[in-house]
Protein backbone atom coordinates (compact mmCIF):
# COMPACT_ATOMS: atom_id res chain seq x y z
CA UNK A 1 0.00 0.00 0.00
CA UNK A 2 1.12 3.56 -0.70
CA UNK A 3 -0.41 4.65 2.60
CA UNK A 4 -0.40 3.61 6.24
CA UNK A 5 -3.35 3.05 8.54
CA UNK A 6 -3.30 5.21 11.67
CA UNK A 7 -3.78 3.11 14.78
CA UNK A 8 -6.76 4.50 16.68
CA UNK A 9 -7.38 7.12 14.02
CA UNK A 10 -10.65 9.04 14.01
CA UNK A 11 -12.46 11.71 12.01
CA UNK A 12 -10.25 14.37 13.66
CA UNK A 13 -6.90 12.82 12.68
CA UNK A 14 -6.42 15.25 9.74
CA UNK A 15 -5.04 18.63 10.80
CA UNK A 16 -7.49 21.37 11.70
CA UNK A 17 -10.52 19.21 12.55
CA UNK A 18 -12.31 19.11 15.88
CA UNK A 19 -15.42 17.22 16.96
CA UNK A 20 -17.64 16.30 19.89
CA UNK A 21 -20.57 14.06 20.64
CA UNK A 22 -23.01 14.41 23.52
CA UNK A 23 -26.16 12.90 24.97
CA UNK A 24 -28.95 15.41 24.36
CA UNK A 25 -31.95 13.23 25.24
CA UNK A 26 -33.19 12.53 21.71
CA UNK A 27 -32.68 8.80 22.34
CA UNK A 28 -33.18 6.83 25.53
CA UNK A 29 -29.44 6.45 26.03
CA UNK A 30 -26.07 6.88 24.29
CA UNK A 31 -24.70 9.98 22.59
CA UNK A 32 -27.20 11.32 20.05
CA UNK A 33 -25.87 14.67 18.80
CA UNK A 34 -22.48 15.45 17.32
CA UNK A 35 -20.63 18.32 15.68
CA UNK A 36 -17.67 18.13 13.31
CA UNK A 37 -15.71 21.36 12.77
CA UNK A 38 -12.83 22.55 10.59
CA UNK A 39 -10.92 25.55 11.89
CA UNK A 40 -11.01 27.01 8.38
CA UNK A 41 -13.61 26.69 5.60
CA UNK A 42 -13.09 23.39 3.76
CA UNK A 43 -13.94 22.57 0.18
CA UNK A 44 -16.80 20.09 0.29
CA UNK A 45 -18.61 17.49 -1.80
CA UNK A 46 -21.53 15.17 -1.20
CA UNK A 47 -23.45 12.21 -2.57
CA UNK A 48 -27.02 11.51 -1.55
CA UNK A 49 -29.79 8.94 -1.50
CA UNK A 50 -31.66 8.20 -4.72
CA UNK A 51 -34.90 7.83 -2.78
CA UNK A 52 -37.31 10.51 -4.07
CA UNK A 53 -38.49 10.97 -0.48
CA UNK A 54 -35.66 12.98 1.06
CA UNK A 55 -35.33 14.29 4.59
CA UNK A 56 -35.16 18.01 5.39
CA UNK A 57 -31.54 17.98 6.64
CA UNK A 58 -30.32 16.18 3.53
CA UNK A 59 -31.95 18.71 1.24
CA UNK A 60 -30.50 21.58 3.28
CA UNK A 61 -26.97 20.15 3.20
CA UNK A 62 -27.18 19.55 -0.54
CA UNK A 63 -28.38 23.13 -1.01
CA UNK A 64 -25.53 24.51 1.13
CA UNK A 65 -22.79 22.62 -0.73
CA UNK A 66 -24.22 23.62 -4.11
CA UNK A 67 -24.30 27.25 -3.02
CA UNK A 68 -20.93 27.69 -1.34
CA UNK A 69 -18.94 24.61 -2.47
CA UNK A 70 -17.60 24.64 1.08
CA UNK A 71 -18.48 23.56 4.60
CA UNK A 72 -16.86 24.41 7.89
CA UNK A 73 -19.05 22.36 10.21
CA UNK A 74 -21.54 19.50 10.30
CA UNK A 75 -24.17 18.90 12.95
CA UNK A 76 -25.64 15.41 13.20
CA UNK A 77 -28.32 13.87 15.36
CA UNK A 78 -29.43 10.26 15.73
CA UNK A 79 -32.70 8.84 17.00
CA UNK A 80 -34.87 11.03 14.76
CA UNK A 81 -34.63 11.28 10.96
CA UNK A 82 -36.53 14.58 10.59
CA UNK A 83 -38.00 13.05 7.43
CA UNK A 84 -41.58 13.48 6.18
CA UNK A 85 -42.06 16.24 8.75
CA UNK A 86 -43.34 19.03 6.50
CA UNK A 87 -42.71 22.74 6.95
CA UNK A 88 -41.88 22.32 10.64
CA UNK A 89 -39.20 19.79 9.78
CA UNK A 90 -37.63 22.20 7.29
CA UNK A 91 -37.62 24.94 9.90
CA UNK A 92 -36.03 22.64 12.47
CA UNK A 93 -33.23 21.64 10.09
CA UNK A 94 -32.51 25.31 9.38
CA UNK A 95 -32.65 26.06 13.10
CA UNK A 96 -29.97 23.42 13.71
CA UNK A 97 -27.83 25.00 11.01
CA UNK A 98 -28.35 28.50 12.40
CA UNK A 99 -27.56 27.51 16.00
CA UNK A 100 -24.23 25.96 15.01
CA UNK A 101 -23.34 28.82 12.67
CA UNK A 102 -24.07 31.39 15.37
CA UNK A 103 -22.09 29.46 17.95
CA UNK A 104 -19.07 29.25 15.65
CA UNK A 105 -19.52 32.73 14.16
CA UNK A 106 -19.60 31.46 10.58
CA UNK A 107 -22.16 31.83 7.75
CA UNK A 108 -25.18 29.52 7.90
CA UNK A 109 -24.42 27.96 4.49
CA UNK A 110 -21.08 26.65 5.81
CA UNK A 111 -22.92 24.28 8.18
CA UNK A 112 -24.20 20.93 6.96
CA UNK A 113 -27.00 19.10 8.77
CA UNK A 114 -27.65 15.36 8.96
CA UNK A 115 -30.18 13.28 10.87
CA UNK A 116 -30.87 9.57 11.23
CA UNK A 117 -33.48 7.55 13.07
CA UNK A 118 -37.25 7.20 13.13
CA UNK A 119 -39.11 8.71 10.16
CA UNK A 120 -42.16 10.95 10.58
CA UNK A 121 -41.60 12.43 14.02
CA UNK A 122 -40.75 16.05 14.77
CA UNK A 123 -37.39 16.72 16.37
CA UNK A 124 -37.46 17.53 20.09
CA UNK A 125 -35.85 20.91 19.52
CA UNK A 126 -35.35 21.65 23.20
CA UNK A 127 -33.08 18.59 23.37
CA UNK A 128 -31.39 19.48 20.10
CA UNK A 129 -30.63 23.04 21.20
CA UNK A 130 -29.23 21.82 24.52
CA UNK A 131 -27.08 19.24 22.72
CA UNK A 132 -25.68 21.77 20.25
CA UNK A 133 -24.76 24.10 23.09
CA UNK A 134 -22.96 21.31 24.96
CA UNK A 135 -21.11 20.03 21.89
CA UNK A 136 -19.96 23.49 20.82
CA UNK A 137 -18.56 24.15 24.27
CA UNK A 138 -16.36 21.07 24.14
CA UNK A 139 -15.07 20.75 20.57
CA UNK A 140 -11.70 19.02 20.59
CA UNK A 141 -9.15 17.19 18.46
CA UNK A 142 -9.89 14.27 20.79
CA UNK A 143 -13.64 14.37 20.21
CA UNK A 144 -13.69 11.89 17.32
CA UNK A 145 -14.85 8.82 19.31
CA UNK A 146 -17.68 10.74 20.98
CA UNK A 147 -18.79 12.09 17.59
CA UNK A 148 -18.71 8.59 16.12
CA UNK A 149 -20.94 7.26 18.88
CA UNK A 150 -23.39 10.14 18.48
CA UNK A 151 -24.34 9.17 14.91
CA UNK A 152 -25.27 5.53 15.63
CA UNK A 153 -28.77 4.05 15.65
CA UNK A 154 -29.09 0.25 15.65
CA UNK A 155 -25.36 -0.09 14.95
CA UNK A 156 -23.47 -2.37 17.29
CA UNK A 157 -20.04 -0.88 16.60
CA UNK A 158 -18.52 2.50 15.77
CA UNK A 159 -16.97 2.73 12.30
CA UNK A 160 -13.80 4.81 12.11
CA UNK A 161 -10.62 4.81 10.06
CA UNK A 162 -7.73 7.15 9.34
CA UNK A 163 -4.86 6.75 6.89
CA UNK A 164 -1.81 8.81 6.03
CA UNK A 165 -0.04 9.11 2.69
CA UNK A 166 3.14 10.93 1.71
CA UNK A 167 2.53 13.49 -1.04
CA UNK A 168 5.35 15.74 -2.26
CA UNK A 169 7.30 14.95 0.90
CA UNK A 170 4.45 15.95 3.21
CA UNK A 171 2.09 13.82 5.28
CA UNK A 172 -1.54 14.01 4.19
CA UNK A 173 -4.26 12.46 6.36
CA UNK A 174 -7.66 11.10 5.29
CA UNK A 175 -10.20 9.90 7.84
CA UNK A 176 -13.76 8.69 7.94
CA UNK A 177 -16.63 7.92 10.28
CA UNK A 178 -19.89 6.27 9.31
CA UNK A 179 -23.09 4.78 10.62
CA UNK A 180 -25.26 2.16 9.01
CA UNK A 181 -26.79 -1.12 10.03
CA UNK A 182 -30.23 -1.55 8.54
CA UNK A 183 -32.04 -0.21 5.46
CA UNK A 184 -28.81 -0.64 3.48
CA UNK A 185 -28.96 -1.05 -0.28
CA UNK A 186 -26.80 -0.08 -3.27
CA UNK A 187 -27.12 3.29 -5.00
CA UNK A 188 -26.43 5.27 -1.89
CA UNK A 189 -26.46 2.80 0.92
CA UNK A 190 -28.69 3.78 3.81
CA UNK A 191 -26.07 5.39 5.91
CA UNK A 192 -24.34 8.55 6.99
CA UNK A 193 -20.68 8.86 6.08
CA UNK A 194 -18.26 11.69 6.82
CA UNK A 195 -14.76 11.93 5.37
CA UNK A 196 -12.15 14.52 6.29
CA UNK A 197 -8.76 15.31 4.78
CA UNK A 198 -6.18 18.01 5.31
CA UNK A 199 -5.31 18.00 1.60
CA UNK A 200 -6.35 20.97 -0.49
CA UNK A 201 -8.70 19.86 -3.27
CA UNK A 202 -11.03 22.02 -5.35
CA UNK A 203 -14.76 21.29 -5.09
CA UNK A 204 -15.19 19.96 -8.64
CA UNK A 205 -12.25 17.54 -8.30
CA UNK A 206 -13.43 16.47 -4.84
CA UNK A 207 -16.96 15.82 -6.11
CA UNK A 208 -15.68 13.65 -8.96
CA UNK A 209 -13.38 11.73 -6.60
CA UNK A 210 -16.18 11.09 -4.10
CA UNK A 211 -18.63 9.96 -6.80
CA UNK A 212 -16.09 7.52 -8.26
CA UNK A 213 -15.14 6.09 -4.86
CA UNK A 214 -18.81 5.79 -3.89
CA UNK A 215 -19.61 3.78 -7.03
CA UNK A 216 -16.87 1.31 -6.08
CA UNK A 217 -17.60 1.09 -2.36
CA UNK A 218 -20.69 2.57 -0.68
CA UNK A 219 -22.86 1.74 -3.69
CA UNK A 220 -21.65 -1.87 -3.58
CA UNK A 221 -23.10 -2.89 -0.22
CA UNK A 222 -26.49 -4.17 0.83
CA UNK A 223 -28.08 -5.44 4.03
CA UNK A 224 -31.79 -5.71 3.35
CA UNK A 225 -32.67 -4.10 0.01
CA UNK A 226 -34.16 -0.91 1.50
CA UNK A 227 -32.94 2.59 0.68
CA UNK A 228 -33.85 5.26 3.20
CA UNK A 229 -34.54 8.99 3.14
CA UNK A 230 -31.47 10.43 4.87
CA UNK A 231 -28.46 8.76 3.27
CA UNK A 232 -25.46 10.88 2.44
CA UNK A 233 -21.69 10.88 2.35
CA UNK A 234 -19.97 14.24 2.78
CA UNK A 235 -16.26 14.97 2.43
CA UNK A 236 -14.42 18.06 3.69
CA UNK A 237 -10.93 19.02 2.50
CA UNK A 238 -9.40 21.92 4.46
CA UNK A 239 -5.89 22.10 2.96
CA UNK A 240 -4.08 22.36 6.30
CA UNK A 241 -1.42 19.81 5.30
CA UNK A 242 -0.09 22.39 2.86
CA UNK A 243 -0.55 19.95 -0.02
CA UNK A 244 -2.82 20.93 -2.90
CA UNK A 245 -3.65 18.12 -5.27
CA UNK A 246 -5.71 17.30 -8.36
CA UNK A 247 -5.66 14.87 -11.29
CA UNK A 248 -2.59 16.53 -12.82
CA UNK A 249 -0.46 15.91 -9.73
CA UNK A 250 2.15 13.13 -10.23
CA UNK A 251 1.07 11.47 -6.97
CA UNK A 252 -2.69 11.79 -7.52
CA UNK A 253 -3.13 8.02 -7.83
CA UNK A 254 -1.54 7.51 -4.39
CA UNK A 255 -4.07 9.88 -2.89
CA UNK A 256 -6.97 8.22 -4.74
CA UNK A 257 -5.86 4.79 -3.48
CA UNK A 258 -5.83 6.03 0.13
CA UNK A 259 -9.17 7.81 -0.24
CA UNK A 260 -10.79 4.74 -1.81
CA UNK A 261 -9.44 2.54 0.98
CA UNK A 262 -11.14 4.75 3.58
CA UNK A 263 -14.43 4.47 1.67
CA UNK A 264 -14.11 0.70 1.22
CA UNK A 265 -13.27 0.13 4.89
CA UNK A 266 -16.35 2.05 6.01
CA UNK A 267 -18.57 0.32 3.45
CA UNK A 268 -17.43 -3.14 4.58
CA UNK A 269 -17.84 -2.18 8.23
CA UNK A 270 -21.46 -1.18 7.55
CA UNK A 271 -22.16 -4.46 5.74
CA UNK A 272 -20.58 -6.48 8.55
CA UNK A 273 -22.64 -4.59 11.14
CA UNK A 274 -25.95 -5.28 9.39
CA UNK A 275 -28.82 -5.69 11.80
CA UNK A 276 -28.62 -9.17 13.31
CA UNK A 277 -25.75 -10.15 11.01
CA UNK A 278 -23.30 -12.89 11.88
CA UNK A 279 -21.28 -13.01 8.65
CA UNK A 280 -19.81 -10.65 6.06
CA UNK A 281 -20.40 -11.82 2.48
CA UNK A 282 -18.01 -10.67 -0.25
CA UNK A 283 -19.04 -11.29 -3.86
CA UNK A 284 -16.34 -10.80 -6.50
CA UNK A 285 -17.23 -10.94 -10.18
CA UNK A 286 -14.19 -11.31 -12.43
CA UNK A 287 -13.48 -11.21 -16.15
CA UNK A 288 -16.65 -9.33 -17.01
CA UNK A 289 -17.33 -7.46 -20.24
CA UNK A 290 -17.60 -4.17 -18.31
CA UNK A 291 -17.52 -2.91 -14.74
CA UNK A 292 -21.20 -2.00 -14.99
CA UNK A 293 -22.29 -5.54 -15.89
CA UNK A 294 -19.96 -7.14 -13.34
CA UNK A 295 -21.35 -4.79 -10.69
CA UNK A 296 -24.94 -5.66 -11.61
CA UNK A 297 -24.24 -9.34 -10.97
CA UNK A 298 -22.30 -8.75 -7.76
CA UNK A 299 -25.05 -6.54 -6.32
CA UNK A 300 -27.78 -8.94 -7.39
CA UNK A 301 -26.14 -11.87 -5.62
CA UNK A 302 -25.31 -9.90 -2.49
CA UNK A 303 -28.88 -8.56 -2.34
CA UNK A 304 -30.66 -11.91 -2.70
CA UNK A 305 -32.61 -12.80 0.43
CA UNK A 306 -32.31 -16.46 -0.53
CA UNK A 307 -28.52 -16.24 -0.84
CA UNK A 308 -28.30 -14.34 2.44
CA UNK A 309 -30.49 -16.91 4.19
CA UNK A 310 -28.42 -19.79 2.80
CA UNK A 311 -25.24 -18.17 4.10
CA UNK A 312 -26.81 -17.81 7.55
CA UNK A 313 -27.66 -21.51 7.50
CA UNK A 314 -24.22 -22.51 6.12
CA UNK A 315 -25.95 -24.06 3.11
CA UNK A 316 -23.64 -24.34 0.09
CA UNK A 317 -26.59 -23.79 -2.28
CA UNK A 318 -25.05 -22.77 -5.60
CA UNK A 319 -28.49 -22.68 -7.25
CA UNK A 320 -29.42 -19.53 -5.34
CA UNK A 321 -26.18 -17.80 -6.36
CA UNK A 322 -26.58 -18.67 -10.04
CA UNK A 323 -30.25 -17.68 -10.05
CA UNK A 324 -29.47 -14.28 -8.52
CA UNK A 325 -26.77 -13.68 -11.13
CA UNK A 326 -29.24 -14.65 -13.84
CA UNK A 327 -31.90 -12.09 -12.93
CA UNK A 328 -29.37 -9.27 -12.45
CA UNK A 329 -30.05 -7.90 -15.93
CA UNK A 330 -26.44 -8.46 -17.05
CA UNK A 331 -25.76 -10.49 -20.17
CA UNK A 332 -23.59 -13.59 -19.78
CA UNK A 333 -23.47 -17.24 -20.83
CA UNK A 334 -24.33 -19.45 -17.83
CA UNK A 335 -22.64 -22.40 -19.54
CA UNK A 336 -19.30 -20.61 -19.40
CA UNK A 337 -19.17 -19.23 -15.86
CA UNK A 338 -17.35 -20.64 -12.84
CA UNK A 339 -18.69 -20.13 -9.32
CA UNK A 340 -16.56 -20.53 -6.21
CA UNK A 341 -17.73 -20.57 -2.59
CA UNK A 342 -15.13 -20.36 0.18
CA UNK A 343 -12.52 -20.82 -2.54
CA UNK A 344 -14.05 -24.12 -3.71
CA UNK A 345 -15.39 -24.58 -7.25
CA UNK A 346 -19.10 -25.45 -6.98
CA UNK A 347 -20.52 -24.63 -10.45
CA UNK A 348 -19.05 -24.96 -13.94
CA UNK A 349 -20.20 -25.58 -17.53
CA UNK A 350 -23.82 -24.79 -16.67
CA UNK A 351 -24.16 -27.25 -13.80
CA UNK A 352 -22.99 -28.08 -10.31
CA UNK A 353 -19.75 -29.97 -9.81
CA UNK A 354 -18.78 -32.55 -7.22
CA UNK A 355 -17.22 -30.99 -4.14
CA UNK A 356 -16.80 -31.81 -0.47
CA UNK A 357 -19.99 -30.17 0.77
CA UNK A 358 -19.35 -30.98 4.42
CA UNK A 359 -15.94 -29.32 4.27
CA UNK A 360 -17.39 -26.19 2.64
CA UNK A 361 -20.23 -26.07 5.16
CA UNK A 362 -17.73 -26.29 8.00
CA UNK A 363 -15.79 -23.35 6.54
CA UNK A 364 -19.03 -21.39 6.18
CA UNK A 365 -19.07 -21.02 9.96
CA UNK A 366 -16.32 -18.42 9.47
CA UNK A 367 -17.10 -14.71 9.64
CA UNK A 368 -16.06 -13.87 6.05
CA UNK A 369 -17.89 -15.71 3.25
CA UNK A 370 -16.24 -15.15 -0.16
CA UNK A 371 -18.15 -15.91 -3.37
CA UNK A 372 -16.43 -15.55 -6.74
CA UNK A 373 -18.07 -15.65 -10.17
CA UNK A 374 -15.76 -15.82 -13.19
CA UNK A 375 -17.66 -14.74 -16.31
CA UNK A 376 -14.88 -15.47 -18.84
CA UNK A 377 -16.02 -12.47 -20.93
CA UNK A 378 -13.40 -9.77 -20.54
CA UNK A 379 -11.18 -8.11 -17.95
CA UNK A 380 -13.60 -6.09 -15.81
CA UNK A 381 -14.05 -6.80 -12.10
CA UNK A 382 -16.50 -5.66 -9.44
CA UNK A 383 -16.84 -6.48 -5.77
CA UNK A 384 -19.85 -6.13 -3.45
CA UNK A 385 -20.39 -6.68 0.26
CA UNK A 386 -23.36 -7.69 2.36
CA UNK A 387 -24.34 -9.84 5.31
CA UNK A 388 -26.44 -12.86 6.13
CA UNK A 389 -30.15 -12.59 6.91
CA UNK A 390 -30.90 -13.80 10.42
CA UNK A 391 -33.75 -14.22 12.88
CA UNK A 392 -32.44 -11.20 14.76
CA UNK A 393 -32.96 -8.93 11.74
CA UNK A 394 -36.72 -9.54 11.98
CA UNK A 395 -36.69 -9.12 15.77
CA UNK A 396 -34.84 -5.80 15.60
CA UNK A 397 -37.05 -4.30 12.90
CA UNK A 398 -40.31 -5.64 14.29
CA UNK A 399 -39.77 -3.44 17.36
CA UNK A 400 -37.80 -0.54 15.85
CA UNK A 401 -40.16 2.16 17.15
CA UNK A 402 -40.83 0.52 20.49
Amino acid sequence: MDFKIVDGGTITTPKGFKAQGVYAGIKRKRNDLGILYSTNPANAAGVYTLNVVQAAPLKLTKESILKSKQLQALVVNSGNANACTGVEGDKNARKMQELVATGLDIPNELVGVASTGVIGQQLPMDCVEKGIEMALADLSENGGPAFSESILTTDLIEKNIAVQVEIAGNTVSIAGSAKGSGMIHPNMATMLGFITTDAGIEHEVLQKLLATATDQTFNMITVDGDTSTNDMVVVMANGQSGVNIDESHPEWNKFVSAFTHVSEYLAKAIARDGEGATKLIEVTVTNGASFEEAAMIAKSVIGSSLVKSAIFGADANWGRIVAAAGYSGAQFNPDKIDVYLMGTLIFQNGMGVDFDEEAVQARMQEELIPIEINLHQGEAQARAWGCDLTYDYVRINASYRT
